[in-house]
């Protein structure tokens, strides 16, 4: 099957841009929110904002830790759509005790080789995988901003190589970079 992986910059259009990937595609889709509980009313609005443009018709996990549980929905779906994958390295992340220094440096490998196993599952259907891109920014000014930074460089890296088709968006422009 196919694997497109859409990254860009915070607000850039990667959400909008992977919904028309998509529906462009036609069949059954299964939507894996990652965000977890919106915290704040900023983040209830950003959600609801992601709820009313989806397709009533689409299934819907939400799931913020465990990736395994987005390969177990009941019902066959045609495609996934995981958004995002920068969420779920946050939500990861941010169970990290600062202080347990052996388990911050641990992190970044073990998502990376969590996430290497199950890649590939993805790859049995159609699957469109949304990420942030850290690498526009500047290194994180708190050990916890450059252990994320870390560990979901080293996870979009590895699915950009697992991906047949990787997208940036831009201000709202989508740029092929492979595929």
């Amino acid at each position: 099957m196919s694997v497109v992986m859409v990254t860009g910059g915070v607000r850039s259009g990667k959400s909008a841009f992977a919904e028309e990937i998509c529906r462009s595609w036609g069949g059954r889709v299964l939507y894996v929110a990652t965000g977890g509980t919106p915290r704040d009313e900023e983040m209830r609005a950003r959600v609801e904002l992601h709820r009313q443009r989806r397709p009533h018709d689409w299934g819907l996990i939400e799931e913020p830790l465990e990736p395994q549980k987005w390969l177990s929905h009941p019902e066959p779906y045609d495609i996934v759509l995981i958004d995002s994958l920068s969420a779920w390295v946050a939500n990861r992340v941010m169970n990290v005790d600062e202080s347990d220094r052996e388990q911050f440096r641990r992190l970044p490998e073990e998502l990376e080789t969590e996430w290497h196993r199950l890649l590939p599952c993805f790859g049995r259907q159609k699957t469109v995988i949304v990420t942030d891109e850290t690498g526009l920014g500047g290194v994180a000014l708190s050990p916890m901003g450059r252990l994320f930074q870390e560990t979901l460089g080293r996870v979009n890296q590895l699915t950009a190589r697992f991906a047949d088709e990787v997208w940036m968006v831009v201000s709202g422009i989508p740029w092929r970079l492979k595929g």
